[in-house]
């Protein structure tokens, strides 16, 4: 990840040059405090925004809704859910949700130096994902919880890189410690509305 935040830094270097008013930096809940390689990665990230001193904004996003429903046909062909997140909650939401959260803050006033830490109004455990996806399908699963160095290698055998096959458990790890939980509150109200929940996502991708 050491080239990802160079990256960033690149990112963060070129605006404060060209004089920008705001940067608004999509990060991951907690950042502050997570303690997986992607906490990490954005941890450093925010350090250096503090440090050039640039007017920012943290959009400290939550997990994406998105990355369970794009799974949905292999969970169905398996009949489970597989993982390392134990029964930590999780406070996922829909790309777009935090797309017009980003929105928001970009062009309305009053978010500088603001800390923002968005997720879903119903958070969830990969058991509850599990029964959630059977109830919406109409088809059996459960939901299989793994070693994270287990669930790593099932990820690397179904083609991931290893690299982020290992990014991927260490990421279920965090949400086991509920680094992926948060009830700020704080996409609702920047969206003005509640958030896309779980069983809505899924009415739509199995509805497709």
């Amino acid at each position: 990840m050491g080239e990802r935040v160079a990256n960033h830094r690149r990112v963060i270097d070129a605006a404060a040059s060209a004089g920008v008013s705001l940067v608004a930096y999509t990060s991951t809940t907690h950042a502050d405090t997570a303690t997986t390689v992607i906490g990490a990665t954005h941890s450093e990230t925010e350090a250096y925004l503090r440090d050039r001193g640039i007017p920012g904004v943290l959009l400290r996003n939550g997990w994406y809704l998105e990355n369970y429903t794009s799974q949905l046909p292999q969970i169905l062909q398996n009949g489970a859910v597989v993982g390392a997140a134990g029964e930590g909650r999780i406070s996922a939401a829909s790309r777009a949700d935090y797309a017009e959260a980003a929105a928001v803050v970009l062009t309305t006033e009053g978010h500088t130096g603001a800390v923002y830490e968005l997720g879903g109004d119903e958070s969830f455990t990969l058991t509850e994902l599990a029964a959630a996806i059977s109830a919406a399908a109409g088809k059996q699963g459960a939901y299989a919880d793994l070693p994270v160095a287990d669930f790593a290698q099932v990820l690397d055998a179904a083609g991931l890189p290893a690299e982020l096959a290992e990014v991927l458990a260490d990421a279920d790890r965090g949400m086991n410690r509920g680094e992926m939980y948060t009830d700020s509150g704080d996409l609702r109200r920047l969206i003005g509305r509640p958030p896309v929940t779980l069983a809505e996502a899924l009415a739509a991708a199995l509805h497709y």
